[in-house]
């Protein structure tokens, strides 16, 4: 059995993280095969194979989750 890698979350360059609003999306890549997303405020997790986030990615860039209001 090999160890489960601890995750080395980074943080997109569009997060305008404030001490008084720590609300940022952080990801990690450096598990096999998976991404996982936290919430840095809660420390909340989520993880996806790669080809399902792979997958998410091309629809956002496709503009499949807009939100209009």
């Amino acid at each position: 059995m090999s160890a489960v890698p601890e995750f080395e979350f980074r943080t997109s360059n569009a997060c305008k993280y404030n001490n008084n609003d720590p609300r940022c999306v952080e990801v990690a890549t450096n598990a096999p095969r998976t991404v996982v997303v936290r919430n840095s405020d809660t420390g909340r997790s989520v993880a996806f194979t790669a080809i399902k986030w792979s997958d998410f990615l091309t629809g956002a860039k496709l503009g499949e989750f807009d939100v209009t209001t």
